[in-house]
């Protein structure tokens, strides 16, 4: 993209009206599920539709998380960064919903059948993993927890993020494979790959162009 129009849309990113915004498109989903649940919009099956389309937004969520950095790079839209944080929030926030929508209507907050449905269905254990990983992301997402943890070690958690990404591809495709639609799947795997690969390809960068550090050749007095 030219400067002039990188400017433009980093304008516009940078602007104090670009994150209620944002906030609002990330709340629509959401919005549109419960008006839909409210007019019995949501097909033969309302509680699998529900549970599938929190399941779905969170997908979409982590895609679009990890999407962040690489367009950043692609596109010069540096001003991206300053909404990563949000999109994260959202994304832990449909996680948590889509986990309880489960919880909820497919095993009636019964804990014990809960467990044991875990325990016995990958699919569901692998996905549950994924949510409780995302805790501890969720619960440092804040300035005050950054500088709690130090920069480091907070980049250093917040890398389980690829680990989640992998996990929820897993999730989504155990959970697809029961009636055989491998399409979509294909089309995260293919994005999730990506962007994993480009991270992959940015840390080797780093190392290797990374001066080693110089050897003193000072003599040490005996």
């Amino acid at each position: 993209m030219n400067t002039l129009g990188s400017k433009t849309i980093n304008r516009w990113l940078a602007h104090p009206a670009a994150k209620p915004v944002l906030w609002t498109l990330l709340a629509l989903p959401l919005a549109s599920l419960v008006w839909r649940a409210f007019q019995d919009a949501l097909g033969a099956n309302p509680a699998e539709a529900l549970i599938r389309s929190l399941g779905d937004w969170t997908l979409r969520g982590l895609v679009l998380t990890l999407a962040i950095s690489p367009l950043r790079q692609w596109t010069g839209w540096q001003q991206l960064l300053r909404h990563r944080r949000a999109i994260g929030v959202a994304t832990f926030f449909y996680a948590t919903l889509h986990w309880l929508a489960y919880a909820w209507l497919d095993q009636g907050l019964v804990w014990d059948d809960l467990v044991k449905d875990v325990a016995k269905r990958p699919f569901i254990l692998v996905g549950t993993t994924a949510w409780l990983l995302l805790l501890p992301l969720a619960a440092t997402s804040f300035n005050r927890a950054i500088k709690a943890l130090g920069a480091k070690r907070w980049q250093a958690l917040h890398r389980a993020v690829y680990a989640i990404a992998v996990l929820a591809i897993l999730h989504f495709f155990w959970m697809r494979s029961g009636k055989h639609l491998y399409g979509e799947v294909a089309v995260y795997a293919a994005i999730m790959a990506v962007l994993l690969g480009w991270r992959v390809r940015e840390r080797w960068m780093k190392r290797t162009t990374t001066p080693a550090p110089r050897r003193s050749t000072a003599v040490t007095p005996g």
